[in-house]
């Protein structure tokens, strides 16, 4: 099956193009070529001038479609939550479980798997958020749940064998050995939820640590005479920063600061999100709390910021109306920039021959029109 996309602004190297197409063959692009070619296809897509972007990958995404990950540790769940995202430009992302038993992480480990084997459209991988972290940045977290694992802990929470596994930790929490373990066993690991120090954040970079889950948000701040956390991840050139563009978890101006701290390439919009994403639903349920958004804001009861109601296709519109960047670069850090993260950038992450045929097709005001996953539009 041959399909050509035209008609679009389409995002072909570092900017937006409107004198090229796109050919999909087989779930993969096989060609961008100049629109004024002909060429021979099974069916033709006029884009109507709308922005054709690769399409969003999302690292951090707690549950979606009503359905929260923790409370629902299985392939069905796995569906509905990137039901809900889809809806909203995410074509790739890692469900994320928040700090939980052994047993809970294992099934979700083992739905994800299942889920992937299943050719689930979307499921990447994983991402256990917590529960290695520090009570004293908890957020939302139940610090009952809080724990140094084991040499046969640390076992299954790499076990996936065929996707991506992110484990968030506070660096200070876990033995710097067992960061070690955890990337040779094939994770990657972030920094999040933690009160350490500059020198405990800069060992645990040493141990392998790549990225940082939500800059600012739980973290140890930036001051004059401790950077912590923040000014560990600020300052480090290689490592990867997760920011959540809401104008509410991060004030825009620190959000710029970072952007022009770190290289250019190295900051990644998640969403962090909760249920009510792709739900009409404002409400979920986590660890016995009913937590409900109130003007799109998630907080428990305690005042805390548990999660987001934030979808990605609203973080790329906020990245260019609230930081002023370029939708192109925008779009980046929705997709490219993620898929370097998880060290997927040959495959996912432009619109271009030989990657996946994942795309997102915004209008005139950004709202999305469709979506594709390997070629097969929604």
């Amino acid at each position: 099956m041959k399909t050509v996309l035209r008609n679009g602004r389409i995002l072909a190297g570092e900017d937006f193009r409107d004198d090229v197409a796109v050919l999909v063959e087989d779930g993969v692009v096989s060609a961008v070529f100049d629109a004024g070619q002909a060429m021979q296809a099974d069916a033709e897509v006029d884009l109507h001038g709308g922005w054709l972007m690769p399409g969003f990958i999302d690292v951090q995404v707690n549950g979606g479609g009503g359905v929260l990950f923790n409370n629902q540790t299985d392939v069905d769940a796995l569906r509905a939550i990137m039901a809900g995202h889809r809806r909203f430009g995410t074509t790739g992302m890692l469900p994320t479980l928040i700090s939980d038993d052994a047993a809970v992480m294992a099934r979700a480990v083992q739905a994800t798997r299942a889920a992937i084997a299943a050719g689930v459209p979307g499921i990447l991988g994983i991402h256990l958020e917590g529960p290695y972290i520090a009570p004293a940045r908890k957020g939302t977290h139940d610090a009952g749940k809080f724990r140094v694992p084991d040499a046969d802990e640390v076992r299954m929470v790499t076990a996936l064998d065929n996707g991506i596994t992110l484990i968030t930790l506070a660096p200070e929490q876990v033995p710097l050995a067992t960061i070690r373990q955890m990337v040779a066993n094939g994770a990657i690991v972030a920094a999040g939820h933690t009160a350490a120090t500059y020198e405990q954040t800069r060992a645990g970079l040493d141990a392998g640590i790549s990225g940082f889950t939500h800059l600012y948000n739980a973290m140890s701040p930036l001051q004059g005479r401790e950077p912590g956390a923040v000014g560990a991840a600020l300052e480090d050139a290689g490592s990867w920063c997760g920011v959540i563009v809401d104008g509410v978890h991060v004030h825009p101006a620190s959000l710029r600061v970072a952007l022009a701290a770190k290289p250019r390439g190295k900051v990644l919009l998640v969403t962090d999100a909760m249920p009510m994403v792709g739900s009409d639903s404002p409400a979920f349920e986590l660890y016995g709390e009913v937590i409900t958004a109130v003007d799109g804001v998630v907080r428990n009861a305690a005042g805390s910021l548990a999660g987001s109601a934030l979808d990605m296709a609203t973080a790329v519109r906020n990245t260019v109306s609230l930081l002023g960047l370029p939708l192109a670069e925008a779009s980046r850090m929705a997709s490219t920039y993620p898929a370097q993260f998880l060290d997927l950038g040959a495959r996912y992450g432009r619109i271009a021959a030989g990657y996946a045929a994942d795309f997102v097709l915004l209008d005139a005001q950004l709202q999305v029109q469709a979506t594709w996953i390997a070629g097969q539009r929604d």
